[in-house]
């Protein structure tokens, strides 16, 4: 995952001549989908990208669990699994899970601040990002698979804008830890500094879906909150204490370990989704 995001103290002045601009933006840059063909937003809109990752969730997570749950009603459970898992990297084109490998590599074979930065630079993986993303997406795998089709759909709707969520929040609480040219993204922007408002709204996006979940399923709230805040309240000071601020890739990694935590939490219990009553017995007895 390339480093898009520089963290600026003073926030620019965006003109939103339309109200879905930015949010477009986002959908452009953190997926493969023709939505540039549609339309083009104008280009300070890429400065807000993070603003809407959430909402990006929402659209890769539905994706990824309608084909779980279609492909498993005509193939075996696994190969649902694994059809989804492909879904969402093509959709993406494993952009998260670029950033997961160059994390890995970075902070696996780095042993200073400038040595992880030139780590997570370098375009060829090394032996720590191949091992990573095995363990991962056999992780991941195993998670899902240890669940009904129904609910690890619904987990996957809930994790994915959650995690994004969490992940964007490093934007809001330390510096890039690159500076100047180097913290441009490939479109040669660099991202605003996120503030309490925008904060908010990232909030939002992300804790619907999981209340929702839930609500669903009954699963005891403070172990889903708990476990995967843990998980990246430990990553956020890994990445502070090594190299004094986030890149793109550190984004990356800690949405999709935040998902898989949340994911693992949900597999390790016994949870059903709630059962609706039929809708004659809402009806008015004649």
């Amino acid at each position: 995952m390339p480093s898009t995001f520089n963290s600026q103290h003073a926030t620019p002045n965006i003109d939103p001549t339309r109200w879905y601009d930015r949010i477009w933006a986002s959908f452009i840059y953190f997926t493969r989908l023709p939505f540039g063909r549609l339309h083009q937003p104008p280009r300070e809109c890429f400065q807000t990208v993070v603003e809407h990752w959430p909402l990006v969730g929402w659209l890769t997570g539905s994706l990824m669990a309608l084909t779980l749950w279609g492909v498993s009603l005509y193939m075996p459970y696994p190969v649902a699994v694994l059809a989804a898992i492909a879904v969402r990297l093509l959709v993406t084109g494993a952009l998260h899970e670029d950033g997961l490998a160059r994390f890995l590599d970075g902070f696996g074979g780095g042993t200073g601040r400038e040595r992880i930065l030139a780590n997570m630079n370098d375009t060829h993986i090394g032996i720590y990002g191949v091992v990573g993303l095995i363990l991962y997406f056999l992780l991941l795998a195993a998670a899902l698979c240890s669940m009904t089709p129904a609910v690890a759909a619904v987990t996957i709707l809930a994790a994915d804008p959650f995690a994004k969520m969490a992940a964007s929040e490093l934007v809001m609480m330390m510096p890039h830890a690159r500076s100047g040219r180097e913290a441009n993204d490939g479109l040669g922007l660099v991202c605003r500094r996120i503030d309490v408002k925008t904060g908010i709204s990232l909030a939002v996006q992300g804790l619907l879906p999981i209340v929702a979940f839930i609500w669903l399923t009954g699963i005891a709230w403070e172990l889903l909150f708990f476990v995967p805040c843990v998980v990246m309240y430990f990553l956020y000071l890994l990445v502070w204490r090594r190299i004094g601020g986030y890149t793109g890739d550190c984004c990356g990694a800690v949405c999709l370990l935040v998902e898989l935590t949340a994911i693992l939490v949900v597999c390790s219990q016994d949870i059903h989704l709630i059962s609706f009553p039929p809708v004659s017995s809402l009806l008015p007895s004649q």
